[in-house]
């Protein structure tokens, strides 16, 4: 039916295609089957000379390997934008002038003394004597346009009454093979064909100049090598050429060449009847369809399929193969009279024959009777171009229009279509050639267009070379969620193309899934211990009655979340899994090095049941919005989560009606109430803080467990300094710094920016004014520093310089020289990374604390098992056994249990044990099962009390902030807190440090 209202519209008609042809089967191949057997084979390479008609003298030099296309040479072709040359050999008798590409001399001459470019004089002498158009040694192919030379044979020279034998321009002659001047043979290439229909020296319906039969061989038109074989003839023709004075230079010429795959001989290009849709006169409807819709990314419309659009040609929609869909084309021996059928009742009035089978064995051998007295009309033997089905699929699918015509009608356009790039000049673009040409109208509303996935060299993928790893390897090691995911977040969903990389795909599982899922265990395991410490307790959400927390983290991440889900709809409604992706991912960073880390202890109950309550609700919310939002993409880790999840959800909340699978519910609705920007804002100003100290302590190798004084903060926005001073309790702990000082004054702190120049940047692009602007460079002060980093640019030396071309650093000056310093765009760090031996001594603990948790992993125990951790460090009453000694309290504090001295009763039951070295002190921790975990000591900061009033003594913990996040009490509120507690208002104290 499509075929027929195409006919119908004077749309098609019957030319030529150059095709791949094997003359060994006598049928054209695919250009998939063409590629399919490339051998390295020795060809003839001859380079010819063409006269030009205004001076013989004066000759055209093209290159060919294939000198039997010679006798079929309709014009020449040159580049119009690369430069050419006119020059006299120095050591041929002729001395003959010959034009070439100048970059292609060497395809002639060895050296520069064979030849003798001619200069501007001998130009302006030729210019007088025979009209050339030349001045000067050098000139663009352009200038060749349009020059008629001496055809090679006669044997088509009545063409030269249409415009053949004529320099053409086009800018696919390269300057890497050849001479720079191609002939065109237009029935034996494809750009051939292209070109000489674009100057008009052939048309559609001219009578083609193929004088090659099916067998390969010449026709009577050739008549100096008529039924001779091209490729033997080849040597006949160069023969021909030398006697005749146009062979300048003949070699062989080892180059990779297509053979049939069938027959394993070489194939040629030919020109083969064809029947063609027309396409070119409705450019212009096409590209306003096209404007229609709505392309994800929007420049694979205006560029890429834009520009295919613009220079559009008819499309050739048959192919000469056994399997295919028949064309319906009925036609008279002498294709005069044709006649297009357009449905099975439409053949079977026409045939007279009951017609229940549409293949081509069951209607090739009916006939349908001529109207115009020819006898009886055949089917042509030709099948459609697949894609001609392709581009055909929405009418086809539901028998338009002979059913479900309301159907179609309803749903047309396509509300939604994605596939690769390359079907811009595939499916996107027969569908929209369709469409267009049947109803005026684009055939789909949004596109999502991707990249390609190539192998890891950037080659294509393919089954010979086996270029790339088994998918089921991948899936069997990594899981498919992990490949689903490196493919959507990749530059693949960009239509750019991806260089697929196993590693690629560990790298999500590793920083992506295991975070992820380490967070919802995380949860889990909190939940069950919450449950198992309170008996009778059970853990069941309900978003409608759940409290409003008042811990600023909380509220920072449930805001982020919100704004999450609105980012991720807006978008989604978009089209934009480019942007939707990465922030998915991005906020698996957030929540697990982020929430969770900085709330470890409220999770675990450490600050009290209700606020552990109130943290765990926050982290189950976020986690059960973020499974919901990542359930499209990595369906697997997400249902499986869901199953653990749903048994915590109160059910009188739950209004889906099927809760059996994560993918039956809808995605989460954004709460506004919710969001909080300014929360948003001072955490990231938090995360900038922590970031740039972490990059301090790593450029200076201190460990974050080792603790450093003070941390300096300079923002120069007041609202800035005092969001991180609301937080200053987690700059605090996360930096592991005793102190945070906030400033808007850098000079204070001696804090001068220098800056080096990049050398690889501005040494490649300076050259020699290079050294000069380097030393200016090293002299620029930090006012006008300050100044470029304002505005980005900065002229030194006459030379702008941009953000590349320096290295911007921060000095100190003396007096300050205990900090180091780092910034982003905004805030300014310093860190006081002076030694302190309470400090060290405190990172030591630290690294005992390392070594024990890890041994508990390695075991595999978790935070419910109860052990008792014995030591022993040699030398013993050495350095480590000291430290280990004074910071028991602090170690035993974090792991949560017993930590005691060697030996180790033999009443125990060993778990684990190790001997390592620390501090040049040998360590070694064994873990028994079981212990006595008395009090654990609180989250927050801490003192441990001794007071002893009149002989008698007391023992208490006194808390210096409040687990909500109150300011730490000062020495003098110490001292209130204490005189409070233990009734000594009146009494002068004395406070000693240690076991005084």
């Amino acid at each position: 039916w499509v075929f027929k209202q195409l006919y119908d519209k004077g749309l098609v008609y019957r030319g030529v295609k150059v095709m791949p042809f094997s003359t060994a089967c006598n049928t054209p191949l695919s250009n998939f089957e063409s590629h399919q057997n490339y051998k390295d084979v020795q060809d003839p390479s001859v380079t010819v000379s063409f006269p030009l008609e205004e001076d013989p003298s004066v000759s055209l030099v093209a290159w060919t390997t294939t000198p039997w296309t010679l006798p079929s040479n309709l014009a020449l072709c040159v580049n119009p934008e690369l430069q050419y040359v006119k020059l006299r050999g120095k050591y041929k008798a002729t001395g003959k002038i010959y034009i070439l590409m100048e970059s292609r001399l060497v395809a002639l001459y060895k050296s520069d003394s064979e030849y003798q470019i001619l200069d501007r004089q001998v130009h302006k002498l030729l210019h007088l004597l025979i009209f050339s158009v030349f001045l000067d040694q050098k000139f663009p192919g352009i200038a060749l346009k349009g020059k008629k030379y001496k055809p090679l044979f006669e044997y088509f020279i009545q063409c030269k009454e249409k415009g053949a034998f004529t320099v053409v321009v086009d800018g696919y002659v390269k300057e890497e093979e050849g001479t720079g001047v191609v002939h065109q043979a237009p029935y034996f290439g494809a750009d051939d064909y292209r070109v000489c229909m674009d100057f008009n020296i052939i048309q559609k319906d001219s009578v083609p100049v193929c004088p090659v039969d099916a067998s390969g061989c010449f026709t009577a038109e050739v008549a100096d090598f008529a039924g001779q074989y091209v490729k033997d003839a080849d040597k006949h023709i160069i023969r021909w050429l030398k006697e005749r004075g146009r062979l300048i230079h003949s070699t062989t010429f080892q180059h990779s060449y297509p053979f049939c795959w069938r027959s394993d001989t070489p194939l040629i290009y030919k020109a083969v009847p064809s029947w063609f849709v027309r396409v070119e006169h409705m450019v212009e409807k096409l590209l306003e369809c096209n404007a229609q819709c709505y392309w994800v990314p929007d420049f694979v419309r205006e560029k890429r399929f834009g520009n295919w659009l613009k220079d559009a040609r008819d499309w050739a929609i048959s192919r000469n193969r056994y399997w295919g869909t028949p064309i319906p084309l009925w036609v008279s021996e002498d294709l005069e009279e044709v006649v297009c059928v357009g449905s099975v009742a439409e053949l079977e009035e026409l045939s007279g024959v009951k017609v229940t089978d549409l293949h081509r064995e069951s209607i090739d051998q009916l006939s349908i009777p001529s109207r115009r007295g020819k006898g009886s009309l055949r089917r042509v033997p030709e099948v459609f171009d697949c894609w001609f089905e392709s581009g055909s699929m929405p009418y086809a699918q539901v028998h338009y229009p002979f059913e479900n015509k309301r159907e179609l009608e309803d749903a047309f356009p396509a509300d939604f279509i994605a596939e690769g790039i390359d079907q811009t000049r595939g499916w996107f673009y027969t569908l929209l050639v369709l469409s267009t040409a049947l109803f005026g109208r684009p055939p789909f509303k949004n596109v999502i267009v991707n990249g390609l996935v190539l192998a890891s060299d950037g080659q294509k993928m393919s089954k010979r070379k086996k270029n790339y790893p088994d998918p089921m390897h991948i899936v069997n090691s990594y899981g498919a969620d992990a490949l689903r995911l490196y493919l959507i977040n990749s530059p693949v969903v960009r239509a750019e193309n991806l260089r697929f990389k196993e590693e690629g795909v560990r790298d999500i599982l590793k920083d992506v899934f295991l975070p992820w899922y380490n967070a919802y265990r995380f949860l889990v395991q909190n939940v069950q211990i919450l449950q198992h410490k309170d008996e009778g307790r059970e853990f069941l959400y309900n978003e409608n009655t759940v409290k409003e927390s008042n811990n600023i983290m909380d509220k920072w991440i449930l805001s982020f979340t919100q704004s999450l889900i609105q980012f991720f709809k807006a978008e989604m409604a978009a089209y934009r899994l480019y942007t939707v992706v990465p922030r998915l991912v991005k906020f698996v960073d957030v929540l697990t090095n982020w929430y969770v880390r900085m709330n470890r202890r409220r999770l675990k109950g450490e600050n009290g049941t209700e606020d552990c309550i109130m943290a765990l609700e926050t982290l189950f919310s976020v986690l059960f919005s973020m499974c919901r939002l990542m359930a499209p993409y990595t369906p697997f880790i997400t249902e499986l989560m869901y199953q653990n999840l749903k048994t915590l959800i109160d059910p009188a909340s739950v209004q889906e009606k099927n809760t059996e699978s994560i993918h039956y519910l809808m995605l989460p609705q954004v709460r506004e109430d919710l969001i909080d920007k300014k929360i948003e804002s001072a955490v990231s100003c938090l995360q900038s803080v922590i970031e740039l100290g972490r990059v301090i302590r790593d450029r200076k190798t201190i460990p974050v467990k080792y603790p450093l004084k003070e941390v300096v903060v300079i923002h120069q926005d007041p609202e800035a300094l005092e969001n991180i001073r609301s937080l200053e309790k987690y700059v605090l702990e996360e930096l592991n710094v005793r102190a945070v000082t906030l400033s808007a004054d850098k000079g204070k702190y001696g804090v001068r920016l220098r800056a080096e120049p990049e050398h690889t940047v501005l040494g490649r692009r300076l050259k020699g004014a290079f050294k000069p602007v380097m030393a200016a460079i090293k002299e620029l002060s930090s006012e006008q520093l300050e100044r470029f980093q304002e505005t980005g640019t900065i002229v030194v030396e006459g030379h702008e310089l941009h953000a590349e071309d320096l290295r911007l650093m921060y000095q100190m000056t003396e007096g300050s020289a205990q900090f180091e310093a780092h910034s982003d765009a905004q805030v300014l760090v310093l860190l006081d990374v002076t030694p302190d031996q309470s400090m060290v001594d405190e990172g030591v603990a630290r690294e005992v604390i390392n070594r024990i948790q890890k041994l508990r992993k390695k075991r595999n125990l978790v935070p419910t098992d109860e052990i008792t951790v014995y030591y022993r460090a040699l030398p013993q009453g050495g350095y480590l056994d000291t430290v280990i000694h004074e910071h028991a309290e602090f170690i035993f504090a974090t792991i949560k249990a017993d930590l005691k001295p060697y030996p180790v009763p033999t009443s125990k039951e060993v778990l684990i044990q190790e001997t390592t070295q620390l501090k040049g002190s040998e360590l070694e921790i064994t873990l028994v099962r079981g212990g006595v975990c008395q009090a654990v000591g609180p989250a927050c900061a801490y003192v441990n009390l001794k007071v002893c009033v009149n002989g008698t003594e007391q023992d208490g913990v006194l808390l210096l902030e409040n687990p909500k996040g109150d300011n730490t009490l000062n020495f003098t509120g110490l001292v209130d807190a204490v005189s409070c507690i233990f009734g000594l208002k009146n009494s002068k104290l004395t406070v000693f440090n240690g076991n005084t």
